[in-house]
């Protein structure tokens, strides 16, 4: 089975580790929905972008049992975010280069991924490729974006506001009125 064959959206993880398959491709960022969510949507490319994928099977033969399968998954993008210093689009670049090891069964992949530092998923016949790539990105993306330097100064607070010093204190308002007492 020449690597032509595998569908990456209901890619059978077993038979491309088994024939040692690989994928590349581009995809339009737009079709990344919970991805194109986190962006700054005014700042999103008009030719839509793309993320460039490689996926790459691999069969480790073990003693004495089955083959481990492994899937190996590069992926790139770029993707404008909101500066949480200036509030203004950053480009933030986001790479992602993931070894998956797939066993048979969720209580398998489980005990496993607990015990184990690589990421272990639950083998299936139908992996959609491009979810995976996508829920990797998500893990990928900053905690705080920011430009290294911000293109517009950030702006100080007005010199003709009092100072703190000179402002009324509204707790000393709220005593004054808890003292008055109605007649």
């Amino acid at each position: 089975m020449s690597s032509r064959d595998f569908d990456p959206l209901r890619l059978d993880v077993a038979a491309f580790a088994k024939a040692a398959g690989t994928l590349e491709g581009r995809w339009p960022l737009r079709q990344f929905g919970r991805l194109t969510d986190s962006a700054v949507a005014d700042a999103l490319p008009a030719d839509d972008g793309d993320v460039a994928w490689q996926a790459r099977g691999e069969a480790r033969p073990q003693r004495g049992g089955e083959a481990q399968v492994w899937l190996h998954v590069n992926a790139t993008t770029r993707v404008p975010l909101e500066c949480q210093r200036c509030l203004k689009p950053v480009e933030v670049p986001l790479a992602l280069e993931r070894s998956f090891l797939f066993v048979h069964g969720e209580d398998a992949a489980a005990q496993l991924d607990t015990d184990s530092e690589d990421d272990v998923l639950a083998l299936t016949r139908a992996l959609d490729l491009r979810e995976l790539i996508e829920d990797e990105l998500l893990l990928a993306l900053p905690i705080v974006p920011r430009h290294e330097v911000c293109p517009v100064p950030l702006v100080a607070p007005e010199s003709g506001d009092e100072p703190l010093a000179e402002r009324p204190n509204p707790f000393a308002a709220l005593a004054a009125l808890k003292g008055s007492k109605p007649n």
